[in-house]
């Protein structure tokens, strides 16, 4: 009788595993970032000239927290769905 021991994934794929995950980490942080700093010197920027401090900088960063959370949402789905 043969043993049968649990198959272990070679370095190769652990690498590669950690790699993804890393990549993952790494765009979902640009997700989450990008839209929160974009909208909040645009926002801040409106502010100055608009004399309408601090309402517009607070907007832009809900804005942000929405749109952020829609793209992260999309993502999870996509791996989801993989």
């Amino acid at each position: 009788m043969q043993k049968k021991y649990p198959i272990k994934p070679d370095k190769k794929q652990k690498s590669d595993s950690s790699w993804s995950a890393v990549g993952l980490a790494w765009e979902l942080g640009y997700t989450i970032a990008v839209p929160l700093v974009a909208l909040a010197l645009l926002g801040r920027f409106l502010d100055k000239k608009l004399g309408t401090a601090p309402w517009l900088l607070l907007l832009g960063i809900l804005v942000s927290i929405a749109v952020s959370s829609w793209l992260v949402y999309k993502k999870t789905l996509d791996i989801i769905g993989k």
